[in-house]
């Protein structure tokens, strides 16, 4: 059996969908910024962008390994914890595109979903409490929905 081969096509495809999912927590940076009130545009503003490195950190650190490791049908286990297994220059089974690459794609909805959080909170949140709040969710909320649906969770189990 011959060893997978990078389809450059699929990656390419991938990398320009990572760019532009990762585009849109800016754009509602904008969005929920143009929506409050004076006082609190800058607050509002940050709050989304805040999300794209404090998720990023937490789905590296265990989010994705959470979503998308070989645990049971609720959650992952911790293989991937960290990014350390050997995911660099491994292509991502059954798609034909790197590992990381993978790891990259997901991580922006994982960031976009935090952003989208932050209008029903704008104006009503400390900064500092909305951090905490991100992190927390990314792991303990989203991680766990993601592998139910794309993971081999149960949801993806019934088709």
């Amino acid at each position: 059996m011959a060893a997978a081969q990078l389809d450059t096509g699929d990656t390419a495809w991938i990398l320009t969908s990572t760019a532009l999912v990762l585009l849109m927590t800016p754009g509602l940076a904008f969005f929920y910024g143009g929506l409050a009130r004076e006082g609190h545009v800058l607050n509002t503003m940050m709050m989304s962008l805040i999300s794209m490195g404090v998720v990023a950190i937490a789905w590296s650190a265990v989010g994705f390994s959470l979503a998308f490791g070989n645990g049971g049908p609720l959650i992952g286990d911790l293989l991937h914890a960290g990014l350390h297994q050997e995911l660099d220059g491994q292509l991502w089974a059954p798609h034909k595109f790197p590992a990381l690459l993978f790891v990259a794609f997901q991580m922006c909805f994982a960031v976009v979903g935090a952003a989208i959080i932050s209008g029903s909170v704008a104006e009503r949140m400390r900064f500092s409490a909305w951090i905490l709040f991100i992190a927390l969710w990314s792991v303990i909320v989203y991680a766990p929905i993601c592998h139910w649906v794309w993971g081999g969770g149960w949801i993806e189990k019934l088709g």
